[in-house]
């Protein structure tokens, strides 16, 4: 799960770069978009990726390799395996919300979800990053000194025991690196889907 918001569109394509084709996992990305815009995120991630992005459709069932991307005006969520679109009340005044999206994750995956925090501001995505530390999932986030807006990251680090700050040039390969470690540290992930 990646979360961004303000200054976040540079460093998601940074990290998002950095993916092989082989991934073993699934990415969610959550940008705060406003609900009247058409998002091209899908399309412009896709430019710099080896990996299909797209917005999902409702009741989807997850599949690794592939970035999903929550479209604008519904909190993108997780349950059982699949993803589920729902335009349920804003969080932290926006929806798609990073911790909507984040809680889900934290609470259908545990140990095997990943919660990344990008540039952005006030603080959305500094709960379900808690969420995720929970339930033995992994925290990473961007230096704030790399970050055009630091809010997210700031919160986050106040917040939240994280187990990663990096720049979003070391972020993707981190997450490569953490995927690929998983099983030696004695949790096997599902081969279709990790979030």
């Amino acid at each position: 799960m990646i979360g961004s918001s303000a200054g976040g569109l540079g460093p998601l394509r940074r990290v998002i770069a950095q993916l092989p084709a082989d991934l073993a996992a699934a990415i969610f990305v959550i940008v705060h978009i406003p609900p009247w815009r058409h998002s091209e995120l899908p399309r412009v991630l896709s430019l710099d990726s080896a990996l299909p992005a797209r917005h999902p459709e409702p009741g989807e069932r997850v599949q690794q390799g592939h970035i999903y991307v929550a479209p604008p005006d519904h909190h993108m969520l997780l349950d059982d395996g699949h993803i589920v679109l729902w335009r349920g009340p804003r969080e932290n005044r926006h929806r798609p919300a990073i911790n909507a999206s984040f809680r889900t994750a934290a609470t259908n995956y545990r140990e095997r979800s990943i919660g990344v925090i990008l540039s952005g501001a006030l603080d959305d995505g500094v709960t379900g990053l808690w969420w995720i530390k929970h339930f033995g999932g992994v925290a990473i986030v961007q230096d704030p000194n790399d970050s055009k807006f630091p809010d997210m990251p700031c919160a986050a680090l106040e917040h939240v025991n994280v187990d990663h700050v990096a720049t979003a040039g070391q972020i993707g390969r981190l997450i490569v690196e953490l995927i690929r470690d998983e099983p030696a540290n004695g949790s096997v992930p599902s081969r279709e889907e990790h979030p």
